[in-house]
C-alpha cells in the first residue's frame, strides 16, 4: 500500500531506497529497524532477487508469512517512488502473530524488536529441515580453536539460514580459577553485542571504550564464587569475553536504558563511534586479520523514557549517500551528522578482504532434515515477557554457561544483559 508522503531530495531525479514508512501509531521503533535492514545490502538483495523463495521452510511455526511480508515490504521500499510512502500494516500483522508482545500500539524497544524479527525470519528460512538431537559429548579435552569449530558445526547442524549467515557470530567466554589457574571456555552464538557505557567524569567516551569495558576481565568473588572441582572448594575466579568469529553484519547495542527500583532511566552520554575502518582485532580470541568494519546504519532514540522517538540514519548501498529516515519523512544528511548522543543501535558491515588494514597478522558453514520443532537460537538474552508456545530468546551477554572441571560442573550466571527492559517509549 502506497500513499504520498514528505520526501526531501537534493535533485528531482528519483533515487531508489528512499521511500518512507507510515507511522501506524507508536510504531517508529519498527520503522527505524526496518529502514536499517532495508539498507543491509545482502539482506536487501536476498529479498529483491527473490532468493528467499528457495529457502522458505513450511515446517516453521507460522509457516512463511513473516518472511514473505518482510520481503514484499523491502521490495516496495526499493521499487516505489521517493515521493511515495509505504504502509507496513500487513507486515505488522505478521510480526505480532509471531511475537504477540507487539500486538497493539504500545511503545516498544527497538533492540528487542530487532531480535524477535531476525529470529522469526531465520526460523522461516532455516535450511535445516530435520534437526539432530543435541550432542552431549564433552569437548573440553580439545584445544580452544578445535572446540570452537566443533561448537559452530553443532550449531549449524540445527540452525542454518541466510539470516544467520549475515548476523550471527561466535563469542568466547573464559573462566579462570584464581587458586589453581585452570581455565574453562565456552563458545556461544550471538546476534548482537550489548555494550555498557563507561561513566567518565571528563573526556569523551568512545565506542572502543565500550568494547573494552565489555571484554575486560570481571572478578567473581563473594556470593558469586563458583565451586572449582580441582580445588574442591568455592574459589575466586575471573571471567572474560572475546570474539571468536566475527559476523558479516555486526550490530552493537549501546545500553542506554537501565531499570531502577521506581522507573527506567536513560543515559544520554555521547559515544563517539567510527564510520569507517573500525578495527576490532584487539577483541579477537586469536590472531585475526579480517575484523575491520564500516558503519552503514544507526537506529536512534531521542527523548526520555517518558516520551521519545525512534529514527534511522542509513547509508545507501547503491549511492553510498547518507539519509535520515523519520517515519514517512526521508531527507539527505551529511555523514558528519551521523554521530549523536541519540545513537542506540549501530549496524556495521565487515569490510571486504581487499580493504583489510595493512600489516594485519594472518589468522589461523548443509542440511535438509528436521526431527523436532523449531526453536530459536541459543545464546541470546531472554525478553521480559516471552510469547506463548515454544518461543525462547537466547543469551548474548547474560550468558549462562556450564563449565566442567573434570567430572564436576561450575555454573555461573551473569546478570544484566538487558538493561533496556523498560521499553524506551516511542
Amino acid at each position: 500500500r502506497l500513499t504520498r508522503c514528505s520526501v526531501s531530495l537534493q535533485s528531482s531525479k528519483a533515487v531508489q531506497g528512499l521511500t518512507g514508512l507510515r507511522n501506524l501509531g507508536n510504531t517508529c521503533f519498527m520503522n527505524s529497524i526496518l529502514q536499517c535492514l532495508s539498507n543491509t545490502k545482502e539482506l536487501r538483495d536476498y529479498c529483491l532477487q527473490n532468493q528467499y523463495l528457495r529457502d522458505l521452510n513450511n515446517n516453521s511455526r507460522m509457516r512463511t508469512a513473516l518472511m514473505s511480508e518482510f520481503a514484499k515490504l523491502i521490495q516496495l521500499l526499493w521499487t516505489s517512488s521517493p515521493n511515495d510512502c509505504v504502509s507496513p500494516s500487513e507486515f505488522k500483522t505478521q510480526i505480532q502473530r509471531y511475537a504477540p508482545r507487539f500486538v497493539g500500539y504500545n511503545q516498544q524497544d527497538a533492540q528487542e524488536f530487532l531480535r524477535f524479527l531476525l529470529d522469526g525470519l531465520h526460523s522461516e528460512v532455516n535450511r535445516v529441515l530435520v534437526r539432530p538431537r543435541a550432542s552431549t559429548d564433552t569437548l573440553d579435552h580439545l584445544p580452544d580453536d578445535e572446540k570452537s569449530r566443533q561448537m559452530w558445526r553443532r550449531y549449524q547442524e540445527r540452525e542454518d539460514s541466510r539470516i544467520g549467515d549475515l548476523f550471527v557470530g561466535q563469542l568466547k567466554s573464559s573462566l579462570t580459577c584464581s587458586e589453581c589457574g585452570y581455565c574453562s571456555t565456552a563458545f556461544d552464538p550471538f546476534w548482537d553485542l550489548s555494550l555498557p557505557i563507561p561513566k567518565k567524569g571528563y573526556g569523551e567516551v568512545t565506542l572502543m571504550d565500550c568494547l573494552r569495558l565489555f571484554t575486560k576481565e570481571d572478578v567473581l568473588d563473594g556470593d558469586e564464587k563458583p565451586t572449582c572441582c580441582r580445588c574442591k572448594a568455592r574459589t575466586r575466579c575471573t571471567k572474560k569475553f572475546s570474539i571468536q568469529k566475527f559476523p558479516k553484519i555486526l550490530v552493537l547495542h549501546l545500553k542506554r536504558f537501565s531499570e531502577a527500583r521506581i522507573r527506567t532511566s536513560k543515559l544520554t552520554t555521547f559515544v563517539n563511534f567510527q564510520l569507517k575502518d573500525l578495527d576490532l582485532r584487539e577483541f579477537a580470541s586469536q590472531s585475526c586479520n579480517h575484523a575491520v568494519y564500516n558503519l552503514y546504519a544507526v537506529s536512534n532514540h531521542s527523548g526520555t523514557t517518558m516520551g521519545g522517538h525512534y529514527t534511522a540514519y542509513c547509508k545507501s548501498p547503491v549511492s553510498s549517500e547518507w539519509h535520515s529516515f523519520n517515519d514517512s519523512r526521508v531527507t539527505p544528511m551529511s555523514s558528519s551528522h551521523v554521530r549523536s548522543s541519540d545513537a542506540y543501535l549501530l549496524f556495521y558491515e565487515l569490510a571486504s578482504p581487499s580493504s583489510r588494514i595493512r600489516g594485519a597478522k594472518p589468522r589461523g558453514r548443509g542440511h535438509r532434515h528436521r526431527t523436532e520443532e523449531s526453536s530459536p537460537w541459543q545464546g541470546r538474552a531472554q525478553a521480559t515477557q516471552a510469547p506463548p508456545g515454544r518461543w525462547r530468546l537466547v543469551f548474548t551477554l547474560g550468558l549462562v554457561f556450564l563449565l566442567s572441571f573434570s567430572s564436576c560442573v561450575i555454573k555461573i550466571t551473569e546478570q544484566g544483559t538487558r538493561q533496556a527492559r523498560g521499553h524506551p517509549p516511542h
